[in-house]
């Protein structure tokens, strides 16, 4: 799913959900699953961390992209990171994502959990450790973790070949328009605040790929390809913040500033061989 879930978004999501669906790219065909999900709202923390920390989780086939390597390309927002953390050169950059969906059925089942539960990604950025090898279409990610507050999903999920655990993600609206994001899982405790403010971006033009590769420590072997479009974009305003705690690899996270709220998108993925 994309970084990958106020008054204005809610009106918003049912236009550009109609809009999205003639845009979404054509996913490749064999899927031996199908992913539908439909009018999310989520929050969406770009964030760097220390690859050693995960290397264990690495398929051998990727390597983490870092920050040095972005910088070097010329993306602004990794050379001023090095300018505030010269020693981070050799960090990846990966997103955390809490997101809320309207609809969200794998082969058409969908979770039972909490009028406010959610899902919760954290994905890395890789590429190929071969350049010369083809690794499908979509933005490749790997999948360092997926949470979701529904045991007995979380069973077929991975009954199905996919990965994923048990955690207690929610996502609240409250009344005066901010969310609330949290995620509780063992050795992991991460509370989100944000505040959608400024400009909408994004809408229908809006579309694109992503491949989802499962950890080397998961019994998954399937990549999920998703096609999305319609995405809606605002930053957290100030104030917002993003606080993540515990002895799991992602508490060493630097959290990227602004954080962002997205919503209003269509989304549909499949699990494929690898």
């Amino acid at each position: 799913m994309k970084a990958c879930l106020s008054a204005i978004a809610l009106l918003c999501t049912g236009l550009a959900a109609g809009e999205a669906r003639g845009q979404l790219p054509a996913l490749p065909e064999g899927a031996l699953t199908r992913w539908v999900v439909g009018q999310p709202y989520e929050i969406v923390a770009y964030v760097t961390f220390e690859p050693a920390a995960v290397e264990r989780w690495r398929p051998r086939m990727l390597r983490f992209i870092t920050v040095e390597e972005l910088a070097g390309s010329g993306v602004r927002w990794a050379a001023d990171y090095l300018i505030e953390h010269p020693t981070h050169g050799h960090r990846g950059i990966s997103f955390l994502e809490i997101v809320r969906a309207g609809s969200f059925t794998i082969d058409g089942l969908a979770p039972s959990w909490p009028e406010d539960g959610a899902v919760a990604l954290w994905c890395a950025r890789v590429a190929p450790s071969d350049p010369a090898m083809d690794l499908g279409p979509g933005r490749p990610l790997l999948l360092l973790d997926l949470w979701m507050p529904d045991r007995a999903y979380v069973a077929s999920m991975l009954g199905k070949g996919h990965h994923a655990a048990y955690g207690d993600a929610r996502l609240v609206r409250n009344a005066d328009g901010s969310w609330r994001g949290s995620v509780e899982v063992a050795g992991l405790s991460v509370v989100a605040e944000c505040t959608p403010a400024g400009p909408v971006t994004g809408g229908a033009g809006s579309a694109g790929m992503q491949a989802l590769f499962p950890p080397l420590s998961s019994a998954a072997r399937s990549v999920v390809r998703v096609a999305f479009a319609g995405h809606r974009e605002q930053d957290c305003a100030g104030g917002s913040t993003w606080t993540i705690r515990g002895t799991h690899p992602l508490a060493g996270a630097v959290v990227l500033q602004p954080t962002v709220f997205e919503f209003g998108y269509d989304l549909i993925g499949g699990a494929y061989p690898q």
